[in-house]
């Protein structure tokens, strides 16, 4: 049967019968694959450890009829190891993989852009920044913001998401797409600051030493927006968000005290 050899990383798995997995992978060459990995719970498998969430592998794929079949699977990095023994950046790891699990949606047509940017967000996930350490938090954030931008929906944050008008602008509008100015604000924008702005798109660039001397509550702000900011363009919550601590109705005080209440509803479209 044809096979070929991918690198991969694991994003979920499901059980299939009394000892087998189905495996979803997000792979460099192949995009999404769903490939069943035969006898993987039994207590003598041999890499049925290699095949769980946060893995990265170099794994032959054998070709099936209706699914693929997983062969011989070698990790290429221990990525996951610190990452599973954090409950942060654990929950910050689940989000993104059911995002990139969300946003790569038709499986076998190759998804590089995206494949590349959940690698290097679980390295420095589990490795840190080549800035020094940062938060799960917010390198969460800076994911979230970077992925839906490979998917179409790139923050405006140098003009008013409305209108156009050049900014800077004191509004964001998860709804609107970004910074909105005062005559476009509606319901459900708030007031940022003008460090939350730099915030914003230093982690849209992936920019971390422009991240040094972001304030816990300045990185509140930015988490509570880019969550609602996510929900919004994502259609459906997304399930593991519940274990992550941030809500952007949380923040609405913080950001601007008289802002309209309704901005609440937008953590769920």
């Amino acid at each position: 049967m044809p096979s070929y050899r991918d690198e991969a990383i694991v994003l979920r798995t499901h059980k299939l019968g009394e000892a087998d997995r189905i495996i979803t992978l997000l792979t460099r060459t192949h995009g999404k694959v769903r490939a069943v990995a035969r006898g993987v719970r039994r207590t003598s498998s041999k890499f049925g450890g290699r095949l769980e969430p946060f893995r990265h592998v170099d794994l032959q794929v054998i070709e099936g009829r209706s699914l693929d079949i997983c062969g011989q699977v070698q990790q290429l990095h221990a990525w996951s190891e610190p990452i599973l023994a954090d409950y942060e950046r654990y929950t910050a790891g689940q989000v993104m993989l059911e995002t990139v699990d969300r946003l790569v949606s038709v499986e076998n047509e190759p998804a590089l852009r995206h494949y590349l940017l959940l690698a290097g967000a679980l390295r420095v996930l589990g490795e840190g920044t080549t800035d020094g350490p940062r938060s799960a938090g917010m390198i969460l954030d800076s994911y979230l913001l970077r992925s839906l931008s490979l998917a179409g929906y790139s923050p405006s944050l140098d003009s008013c998401a409305a209108c156009g008008r050049v900014g800077p602008h004191p509004f964001f509008s998860p709804s609107s797409g970004g910074m909105v100015c005062a005559g476009c604000r509606g319901s459900g924008a708030v007031r940022v600051s003008a460090e939350t702005s730099v915030l914003l798109a230093a982690l849209v660039r992936g920019d971390w030493p422009s991240t040094r001397a972001a304030t816990p509550m300045v990185q509140r702000q930015v988490s509570g927006i880019v969550s609602a900011f996510a929900t919004w363009h994502l259609e459906h919550g997304l399930r593991s968000f519940s274990h992550v601590e941030r809500s952007f109705s949380a923040v609405v005080g913080e950001l601007d005290p008289a802002a309209d209440q309704s901005a609440q509803s937008l953590q769920s479209p």
